[in-house]
């Protein structure tokens, strides 16, 4: 039970918090603290303060306008503290985070009374490597000889001008303390292929044998984590660690809390983490990189002993291999059917899927002599390292000198990563599935690669559930998961199922501040056009949309597929096509800043988007007073994870239309609705332009799941 001075000491940090701010309770609000501090404050611990009893897991939705982030923070930074846990805050976006760290917790210190210290956590590649920095400045010296013959692992030397500007102006504001060596606190924005060439990931770096480790800007923002009492990172890096076994850059699962805030991105960003793929002719070609390399690398520095034996019996394994890539190259080319089809971002992926996960026989056969192979690969890659480690530390015997083997160390750091990966994916992909557990998804994409196309083999977990059951909430001290949108067709059912959450999981539901009915309309209208029939219903949209839209200073129009979205802008006539901002033509951010300057400037201005526009988008007031939907965001048909999901589901005996297609349709279509109010002080219109949700049974469920808005049904 919660400890009456715990209860008290949560109290007056809201009541402090609201009068320092003048601000009144919000019910929704003091719900949800109530809900988390009866969870996590009252957990039962042994004498070595570890959990007893069932996993302590809190589920809440909470609507937007709720104030979530004021509210889990109040209840768990005191319920932390007092079990003496560390708190970790993982969000989905950098955007929420970095309001997090910038805003509300110092907000929060400031007016509650609580005293607690937090860090922002990211992960290696959001930091300069020094030790890359020095090599690209150094360029063409000596030291990068080596790293010439590895240019196909991204130790490309040749700088540019405008590169080696940059690069002098980040040396020398590291010397004088003006940067930190943290990629979002340099003044503009860098490139994502410059920034590749100035970070390191853990598979490349040489750790405490770096000549740079005490100035390294990673191993500095750790060591800072290690003294806070919160740290806020997202959920890629909170599930790496737990990947890696826990404790391994976070706290110990068993010695922390977590609040996994917009937690509905949980599932997916965990079922991706245990996904994996490999290009076949990609591979091919790094193989014959690799042999080339290794051969001429040996030319130049004849190695005595192990060293010398591992490297020279590289070049044939990857010759061999290379060979099976071709052969498996050529038995997929045979065998696939590949089906044009879009993802929910609207690309085109052409695939061939395996029903029910299951491989023919003769592929599987390839594909674990491939498994076979790369873990030879990884086996003689990963001895290599070991010795690269103890030439570093000066160890006799490796017949390598310690400055060669730091040199040498991120070159065969790199090539053991690769190795790995593709054991993984040739393990998944050969793998024989449990009878009693979901199997996992393999398909075969198209790729693009250069002048000739290449076969991308995938594999996939299609539910995350037992991972995060085994690896996250049965060991984690406690755990609440948060989001506007965790229920769908209101219940917590779908989110209980792909999140694995625990039976003793408690779930609640506290309401938005919004009044809906006052401030919202939503309209369905009769279009004439059933939305299954694309091609009148496009028709029907392009007809209607000026006169729908007309009187809003900003609207956002939200389409299931880019075909469409395209096929709706080309329809349209020229003078109203140049109010219209597609999504896919700038990026993200620069859309919706010239939508804003429009808005601004008294024009109107309208946003054609996809998947990523109907979530995460805020556009409060002006900027967005008319949302339109073109159809219920059913998933995309031939998403390989979900069509083997459903086959799992229908396998049982179960009905997956109505227990995974209605239930998701209809909390991306929550999610779409809630672009219109962003504050109390917004109002506007939501139309839906597909009458199913009138016609069809289904309907009925995912109308009533809607916020309370007016509604106006043509």
């Amino acid at each position: 039970m919660l400890s009456a001075e715990l209860k008290s000491q949560i109290q007056g940090a809201y009541s402090r918090f609201l009068e320092a701010k003048g601000l009144k309770p919000r019910y929704g609000q003091r719900l949800m603290i109530a809900e988390v501090a009866r969870v996590l404050g009252a957990i039962v611990t042994d004498d070595e303060g570890r959990r007893q009893g069932e996993p302590a897991v809190v589920a809440v939705e909470a609507g937007t306008g709720t104030g979530k982030t004021v509210a889990y923070s109040l209840a768990a930074i005191p319920a932390a503290k007092a079990a003496g846990k560390r708190l970790v805050i993982a969000t989905a976006t950098v955007a929420l985070q970095e309001q997090i760290v910038n805003k509300d917790l110092p907000d929060l210190m400031r007016n509650s009374g609580l005293s607690f210290s937090f860090a922002l956590a990211k992960g290696r590649g959001r930091y300069l490597c020094l030790s890359r920095l020095d090599l690209l400045l150094q360029e063409g010296q000596a030291q990068s000889a080596t790293a010439q013959l590895f240019e196909e692992e991204g130790f490309r030397i040749d700088v540019d001008e405008a590169s080696q500007k940059l690069f002098t102006q980040m040396i020398e504001k590291l010397a004088g303390n003006r940067w930190d060596g943290d990629r979002d606190a340099w003044p503009q924005a860098i490139e994502d292929d410059t920034w590749s060439r100035l970070t390191t990931d853990h598979s490349q770096c040489t750790g405490r044998h770096c000549p740079n480790f005490q100035q390294c800007a990673f191993y500095r923002a750790r060591e800072g984590m290690t003294k806070v009492d919160v740290i806020v990172t997202n959920h890629d890096m909170v599930l790496a660690d737990l990947a890696l076994g826990g404790g391994a850059v976070l706290p110990d699962p068993r010695e922390t809390l977590y609040v996994f805030d917009e937690g509905h991105h949980l599932p997916d960003k965990a079922i991706g983490h245990f996904a994996h793929f490999t290009r076949l002719r990609s591979t091919a070609d790094w193989l014959g990189q690799v042999e080339k390399n290794l051969t001429r690398l040996l030319a130049q520095h004849p190695l005595p002993g192990e060293l010398g034996r591992l490297i020279e019996g590289v070049p044939e394994l990857a010759r061999e291999l290379r060979t099976q890539q071709q052969f498996m190259f050529a038995a997929c080319e045979q065998l696939a059917d590949f089906r044009a089809g879009e993802d929910m971002d609207g690309r085109e992926r052409p695939r061939h899927r395996f029903v029910g996960g299951v491989v023919p026989e003769h592929l599987r056969e390839l594909g674990l002599e491939l498994k076979k192979g790369f873990s030879r690969l990884m086996e003689a890659f990963t001895r290599l390292t070991e010795l690269l480690k103890e030439a570093m530390d000066g160890e006799p015997g490796t017949g390598l000198a310690s400055h060669q083997a730091e040199e040498w160390y991120p070159l065969f750091g790199s090539l053991l990563a690769r190795a790995e990966g593709n054991w993984q994916l040739w393990t998944a992909f050969t793998a024989e599935d449990p009878e009693d557990s979901p199997p996992m998804a393999r398909w075969l994409t198209l790729a693009e690669g250069g002048a000739l196309h290449d076969i991308e083999v995938d594999a996939s977990p299609i539910l995350a559930a037992e991972t995060l059951r085994r690896h996250l909430w049965s060991i984690a001290h406690g755990a609440l998961v948060t989001s506007a949108t965790l229920t769908a067709l209101n219940s917590f059912d779908r989110f209980r199922m792909r999140a694995g959450l625990p039976k003793s999981a408690v779930s609640a539901v506290v309401p938005s501040p919004f009044a809906h009915a006052e401030a919202g309309l939503l309209r369905v209208p009769d279009l004439k056009a059933d939305p299954r029939d694309v091609a009148a219903h496009t028709a029907a949209i392009v007809r209607e949309l000026p006169q729908l839209v007309a009187g809003a200073r900003g609207s956002l129009v939200l389409f299931s597929s880019r075909r469409q979205m395209q096929d709706v802008f080309d329809g349209l006539e020229r003078d109203w096509r140049r109010r219209v901002l597609i999504q896919g033509n700038l990026s993200k951010q620069e859309t919706l800043n010239r939508h804003k300057a429009r808005v601004d400037g008294g024009e109107p201005s309208v946003l054609f988007g996809l998947a990523s526009f109907a979530e995460g988008v805020d556009l409060p007031g002006a900027y967005c007073e008319h949302v339109v939907i073109a159809k219920i965001p059913f998933a995309v048909p031939d998403d390989p994870v979900e069509a083997a999901l459903a086959e799992w589901i229908e396998a049982r005996g179960g009905n997956p239309f109505m227990e995974i297609a209605v239930p998701d349709a209809s909390l991306r279509l929550v999610q779409a609705c809630g672009r219109l109010l962003r504050t109390e002080q917004d109002r506007g219109t939501i139309t839906l332009l597909d009458r199913r949700v009138v016609t069809q049974r289904y309907g009925k469920a995912i109308l009533d799941a809607l916020p309370p808005f007016r509604r106006e049904i043509g």
